[in-house]
Parts: structure tokens; C-alpha cells; sequence
């Protein structure tokens, strides 16, 4: 995905939940992050559920993360019920 840094708009990650399993109130956390690590436990910042899609808004005029240009990896992580709690890579942001 491409942002200019000036665009404040919201990071979209579609998720294809587990059969059966509605996820709509399971909490969804997003880390943007610009090393090739796993995020830290401060870098998770609070998602929310939107059509079946995570999203956290971006950019400098109210974004929960006001990112400077360059290349940055983002990851998700839900919790739906049962013993499984999902951290997974999810793609490429670059702020331009």
C-alpha cells in the first residue's frame, strides 16, 4: 500500500476469520513497524472492526500513528475465542 505522508486515511487489513467464528467483537490490535522484527509490545496500537476489515487511521491530522516517509511492515493480531491467539505479518506500507 501506498500513503503520501501528508494523507491522514484509514490502513485497511481484510481478515478471513476461522469458520464459524465472528469476530466483529474479538479485539484487533496493528503494528506498523520499519524493521524486519517481530513488533515490540509498545508498537501494538488498537484497531477496530470495520466490514470485516481492521483498521487504524494513519497520517498527521488526528491518526493514531503519524508515520514519516519511508518503508514500514505491518502486522496484525486478534484473539478470537478458544486456545488460539493469531499474530500474523499482513503486508508492505510505504509512506511517500
Amino acid at each position: 500500500m501506498l500513503i503520501p505522508a501528508s494523507s491522514t486515511e484509514y490502513l485497511h487489513i481484510p481478515v478471513t476469520a476461522p469458520a464459524g467464528v465472528d469476530l466483529s467483537g474479538v479485539p484487533v490490535k496493528i503494528a506498523v513497524v520499519a524493521h524486519a522484527d517481530n513488533p515490540a509490545e509498545g508498537e501494538w496500537k488498537t484497531a477496530e472492526w470495520a466490514e470485516g476489515q481492521a483498521r487504524i487511521l494513519v497520517g498527521p491530522d488526528g491518526g493514531t500513528l503519524e508515520l514519516t516517509r519511508g518503508n514500514y511492515r505491518v502486522w496484525i493480531a486478534v484473539d478470537p475465542p478458544g486456545a488460539e491467539n493469531i499474530t500474523r505479518p499482513s503486508g508492505a506500507l510505504n509512506i511517500i
